[in-house]
């Protein structure tokens, strides 16, 4: 499975960690960037993630930036994506569970690394769950413009 990174400036760190995180779990770990700790714009960022996931039907994301919140909002803007910004397991396990996110977003500066390893362990092994929650899924998709 194919896992595209991006972060902002707050972000580049943790990117980088987690990224060699998920490779040593066997995903193929695709870095978008930022590359350094310069000042970006992490709707820029957002949206090169959210175009190779939509793209890539059966990939996921990764965004981090300060708090995971403007990468999350971001993300959402664009056609076929359901990004959740997490801040423990249950949200990691229940975004793909019940809401088949494609995007996990965090924030550098809210969670530790090894609880930011954990929720991205458990979102990509969280099969969607299906059933009732499919109809929920698509009619959130319905809300695109």
């Amino acid at each position: 499975m194919r896992v595209y990174f991006g972060a902002d400036h707050a972000g580049y760190q943790f990117k980088d960690q987690l990224k060699d995180y998920v490779e040593s779990l066997g995903y193929d770990a695709i870095d978008l960037g930022t590359f350094n700790e310069d000042s970006v714009d992490y709707p820029d960022i957002a949206r090169e993630v959210a175009e190779k996931v939509y793209e890539n039907g059966g990939a996921l994301g990764v965004l981090l930036c300060g708090s995971g919140t403007g990468m999350c909002m971001s993300a959402n803007k664009h056609k076929g994506i359901r990004a959740a910004a997490v801040t423990s397991d249950y949200l990691a396990e229940f975004a793909r569970k019940h809401n088949n996110a494609n995007i996990i977003a965090m924030g550098s500066r809210v969670v530790e690394l090894e609880a930011a390893k954990s929720m991205l362990k458990i979102f990509l092994e969280t099969p969607f769950e299906g059933g009732r929650h499919e109809r929920r899924v698509e009619k959130m998709m319905e809300l695109e413009d």
